[in-house]
This record gives C-alpha cells, structure tokens and sequence, in this order.
C-alpha cells in the first residue's frame, strides 16, 4: 500500500512539473510563433491581395472584437483613394485546417482577391489551391450575395478536379467570411477612421 501511495506521489510531482514546463515554453514562445506566422503565411498573401497599397496593412493591423468573435484585420488604402481590408478564416479540408486570407474593398462590398495562407492538403491535389491560382481566382470580384459553395452544391464555385474536399473547405471559409463581415463591418469602419 505504501509503494502505491509513493508512486502517486511521484507520478503527480512528475506531471505537475511536466505540465509547468510546457506551459512556460508555450508562453515563451507564442509571441515568436505569431511573429513567424504574421511573416511567412499571412505577408505574402496580404502582399498578393494588395499589391499596390498605399500605406502598410501589416504595421496598421488591428483587432476587432463583438460578441464572440475576435479578428485580426489589416487594412489597406488602394491607389485609388478607396478603403479596403484583409482578414483570415479557416475551412476544412481533406487534411484539415484551411486558412483563406480576403481582400474586401470596404466601398463596393466586394472581394477584391484571396490567397491559401496554411493547408496541409494532398501535394499536386489539394495544395493546388495555394498554389495554382486559377481556382482561387474565382472569389475575386465577388460579391456577398454569392453562394460561396461548388457548383454541385448549387454554389456559384468551380470545384478543383479531384479536391472536392478542398474546394468545399476554402467555400466554407468564404462563407464564413461574408458572416463575419457583415456582423464587424461598423465596428471596423469605425476603427479605420
């Protein structure tokens, strides 16, 4: 009986110390992580959907909070006066989390571009919709009273051949974009002014 209460006690102790120890290393570290991802994932796409800004989306960030949702925004003022912002929301996929950054021009409503920012989809399958632009290419332009879902849906969408799964995961983080839009637009116009 003593030998089993010895050996809670060590295992306890153990744990305990254990799971310090992660903790301290993830607070550590997730300002590094969130700094590695702000450069290498969402930079480029915010450099893709905003080529020609006029100002620098990423050091005039902001963070959007009602209700339940909290949004990391970065707006944009495009060479011809107009305000516009990108954001990013998540889908599923066939291998799962789909990150898909938008462009949306404050003034029309409309989706200026988008880009895949994370994904860990079948390379030469699914991984083309990060890189082959021509499937992602279909949102730009689009307004929000699109169906944002594939065609055999009844969306408006072009599925990739062979990456149904994808196809409907990034729709499903557009749709989820038009919501989230349409609940935090006032409050990010107000933080733009």
């Amino acid at each position: 009986m003593r030998e089993m209460i010895s050996m809670i006690v060590v295992l306890t102790v153990l744990t305990a110390v254990s799971g310090g120890l992660l903790a301290a290393v993830q607070s550590g570290t997730e300002l590094q992580i969130e700094n590695q991802v702000l450069k290498f994932q969402k930079a480029p796409a915010i450099k893709d959907i905003f080529p020609d800004a006029t100002n620098d989306p990423l050091a005039e960030r902001f963070t959007v909070k009602a209700e339940d949702i909290e949004l990391q925004v970065f707006p944009g003022i495009l060479p011809d006066g107009s305000k516009a912002i990108i954001f990013e929301t998540k889908g599923v996929g066939f291998g799962g989390p789909i990150g898909l950054m938008l462009g949306i021009n404050l003034d029309t409503d409309k989706i200026i571009d988008v880009r895949v920012t994370t994904h860990a989809e079948t390379p030469g399958i699914g991984s083309r919709a990060k890189d082959d632009l021509a499937f992602v290419s279909q949102f730009s332009g689009l307004g929000f009273d699109t169906k944002f879902a594939i065609k055999s849906d009844s969306g408006d969408i072009d599925a990739m051949s062979g990456a149904t799964v994808t196809s409907k995961g990034l729709c499903v983080a557009a749709a989820q974009a038009k919501e989230i839009y349409q609940k935090l637009k006032p409050e990010i116009v107000k933080q733009m002014k």
